[in-house]
């Protein structure tokens, strides 16, 4: 295995900036193979490594978010949290909730100034934006699935760190737009700074975050959560205005929760329950859609998109007012998604006009941002999958990479209700039910997800893009199931997006201005953004070959066992 990793390393040497486009495959159909689906071609390779060596889907899974960690530090990570969903090909279904939790010291107004006005730039940006991070415990936690040791699903995470990688333009424009931010947020010097600016082909070694890994490696989970790394996250809060203690670190628990499941059109969808919004915002979707036959249209047409941007309306005025930490309200779950409920819901949608959101929710204005997360979609040889979305919640989280250790801390305490009626970063706007408390699970909007046909995987999908994760996998769901659209078509055709609150709907600028402009003469105000979403996805037909597809919209890349 290092011999493979040396060589992926040399070849970052010496073809510099052709590098990635030399190792990014974007389509692969094959069958008796796994694949593995991620953001960067090192981090599936990782994975397809792992698969190698004899591992299944879920030691796949690990090594691939570690190598994440690594080689895209904008989003993978050791110091976020996410959900996986996974399917043996046994039949069982189960998901981890790995999700950040707020410190113990945490409060309900702890972003409020003296006038009981919202200061979402600290929940946002620095220390004290900073959940407990729970992936290294994800991580742990999905051993129970696994073939392999931790020792041997992390060491392609140390080569990759140890010995560097070349960058693609992307990273390398993204490292160069962020560093006045990482220098404000940081008082000791990071590697991702340097005097000249970051270029395609340039070597990113991370020699603070191998030596993390190898912690890891050789300590299992208390190296991460307590000793040294522990005490090196708690000295970079004081440094700032931090709360997060070596007993929050320590008392950090992975919870296993029940699969949302429900059927749609003969197919059942297996994601994420509570503390996501996306399972039941999915659900809620695909069956107030599901009301007016979506089949009967073209993707993208007038009546296709009016129809499903009527239907996110109202799942996202659902989420703002009943979602949140499962374990700290009334989980609502089955109502929400009930077809009585749901048919109840839809008696005000007309294609003859738009609906107004104030129609289905309190009107309350907000701000428009974006955000970054990460997605895996993964099967191996024999049937196993795995799907999982992970996140630092912003781009490189809250900008701070804890000093000695190397890693980016997450900035998910935004997904809170930082005060009722006030929108997080991503224009998501909540209640009560996502208020802050100590301990809590902030309210996601991730969707990793497996449609079964038959009650064998049919499709693994996920995406990143915050609040437009649930809309972006709902689309892809229905480009395939309704639309008859193969795997590629589906990923990369132009999404849309709306959330009810801000009362506009977003389309990726290549959408269709046709269907737009007819959108417009219904009332709906329009917003061209630049992409929505960067979806894996995996589809295994009646034969058993499999159709795995890495988005087009970035460095995205598929690796075949």
């Amino acid at each position: 295995m290092k011999k493979v990793l040396l060589i992926l390393f040399a070849l970052s040497q010496s073809l510099s900036a052709q590098f990635t486009d030399i190792n990014i495959v974007k389509e692969v159909k094959v069958k008796n193979k796994g694949v593995v689906v991620s953001a960067h071609p090192l981090a599936s390779e990782a994975g397809t490594l792992i698969l190698k060596m004899g591992g299944n889907a879920y030691d796949a899974i690990v090594a691939t978010q570690y190598a994440l960690a690594v080689v895209y530090p904008q989003a993978g990570n050791i110091g976020g949290g996410g959900f996986l969903v996974g399917v043996k090909n046994t039949g069982e279904k189960f998901t981890i909730d790995y999700r950040e939790t707020a410190p113990n010291k945490a409060s309900r107004d702890m972003y409020l100034d003296q006038n009981g006005n919202a200061n979402t730039d600290l929940s946002q940006n620095g220390r004290l934006a900073a959940g407990v991070p729970g992936s290294v415990a994800g991580f742990f936690a999905t051993l129970k699935y696994c073939k392999l040791p931790m020792e041997k699903l992390i060491q392609p995470a140390i080569d990759l760190a140890e010995k560097g990688f070349a960058i693609t333009e992307q990273e390398a424009n993204l490292l160069n737009s962020n560093k006045e931010d990482f220098k404000k947020h940081n008082r000791a010097s990071v590697v991702f700074v340097t005097i000249k600016p970051w270029k395609s082909g340039d070597l990113l070694i991370q020699k603070e975050l191998a030596e993390t890994l190898k912690l890891i490696q050789k300590f299992g989970l208390k190296g991460f959560y307590e000793g040294k790394t522990a005490e090196l996250l708690t000295s970079e809060m004081k440094k700032g205005n931090g709360i997060i203690t070596l007993e929050d670190l320590k008392n950090y628990k992975v919870i296993e929760r029940k699969p949302l499941e429900f059927d749609y059109k003969g197919n059942q969808i297996v994601s994420m329950s509570l503390p996501s919004s996306g399972g039941i915002l999915l659900a809620q979707m695909l069956k107030m859609s599901g009301f007016e036959n979506l089949e009967k249209y073209q993707q993208n047409s007038k009546e296709a998109v009016q129809i499903m941007v009527e239907a996110e309306r109202r799942a996202f005025a659902d989420r703002a007012e009943y979602m949140g930490d499962p374990d700290f309200i009334q989980d609502k779950t089955a109502y929400l998604i009930s077809d009585e409920y749901l048919k109840n819901r839809w008696k005000s949608f007309s294609f003859k006009k738009a609906s107004l959101s104030s129609e289905v929710g309190k009107i309350i204005n907000q701000p428009k941002e974006s955000t970054e997360t990460t997605h895996i979609s993964i099967i191996d040889k024999d049937g196993n999958a795995a799907a999982v979305t992970t996140t630092l919640n912003g781009l490189y989280g809250s900008k701070v990479v804890v000093s000695g250790a190397g890693f980016f801390l997450n900035n998910e305490m935004d997904d809170f209700s930082v005060k009722p009626g006030i929108p997080n970063m991503f224009g998501a706007v909540g209640g009560e039910a996502n208020s802050i408390q100590p301990n809590k699970r902030m309210l996601s909007s991730m969707t990793p997800t497996i449609v079964l046909k038959n009650g064998k995987p049919y499709m693994v999908v996920g995406t990143p893009g915050g609040t437009t994760i649930p809309t972006s996998v709902y689309q892809s769901i229905v480009n395939v199931v309704d639309f008859k659209l193969n795997a590629n078509i589906s990923v990369n055709s132009p999404k849309f997006h709306h959330q009810w609150l801000p009362e506009m709907v977003a389309f990726e600028k290549n959408f269709p201005e046709t269907t737009i402009a007819d959108l417009e003469k219904l009332g709906y105000k329009a917003e061209r953004w630049g992409q929505l979403g960067r979806t894996e996805m995996i589809l295994i037909d009646e034969k058993g070959y499999i159709h795995a597809v890495a988005d087009g919209r970035g460095d995205d890349s598929v690796a075949v066992e």
